[in-house]
């Protein structure tokens, strides 16, 4: 089930893998994410010193979940992947010119996950084809739904 999705990064890279990472997150955070008051449109993922970080992801909090801690919206927040697939995200960040995006906030068996992609940035030319791709698609679709209720 989805709580937060990040639809700006299809739109500005092509995302070729997919990684499920777990976060660290307090208890107020966890509270206010099941409240949905979460946004990763301008969060991004860093690695530093062999550890994978989100940064910039808004988490407003909740004001009867947060008395007495003064809680910070957009800390950096630590994701936790195994060993294999950081290094495997070090080499190609560092070697390809890859960039790792967050793409969707989710609960996988009760727990909040958060779906890495591992992209290449899209160029302008590269925006307007995706978008007349998609235009085309739609206009198939209407046709067909009108063709299939005269038939």
């Amino acid at each position: 089930m989805s709580i937060a999705q990040n639809k700006k990064a299809y739109h500005d890279y092509f995302v070729e893998e997919k990684y499920e990472a777990g976060i660290m997150l307090a208890g107020w955070e966890v509270k206010a994410i099941r409240a949905s008051r979460v946004q990763l449109k301008e969060a991004y993922v860093v690695i530093k010193n062999g550890e994978v970080f989100l940064i910039g992801a808004h988490i407003s909090p909740l004001a009867t979940a947060s008395t007495h801690v003064h809680p910070d919206a957009t800390r950096s927040r630590k994701l936790l992947l195994h060993a294999e697939e950081i290094s495997k995200l070090i080499g190609k960040v560092d070697r390809s010119g890859y960039t790792l995006v967050p793409i969707d906030l989710h609960y996988t068996k009760g727990r909040i996950k958060l779906t890495v992609g591992l992209a290449k940035g899209k160029k302008q030319h590269d925006k307007r084809q995706s978008e007349k791709t998609r235009e085309g698609n739609l206009e198939v679709q209407r046709a067909m739904r009108s063709h299939n209720k005269f038939a």
